[in-house]
């Protein structure tokens, strides 16, 4: 979905990348749910959409 200006038209994607201090492995099923449910909830207050979400037990990938 592109979004626009006054003259302009935009898309604008964020890879983001989020890993555990030391690269522990910490995160289980239970975990990645549950941020998978919080960050939907935030991208939605800032009018933001969740295009790919996944992770393994160390790192999370957002985009």
């Amino acid at each position: 979905m592109y979004h626009h200006g006054f003259r302009s038209f935009y898309r604008l994607n964020a890879h983001i990348v989020l890993v555990v201090k030391y690269r522990r492995k910490a995160i289980n099923a239970e975990i990645l749910n549950r941020l998978k449910e919080i960050i939907t909830d935030t991208l939605k207050k800032w009018d933001c959409e969740l295009l790919e979400f996944n992770g393994e037990a160390d790192h999370v990938h957002l985009l």
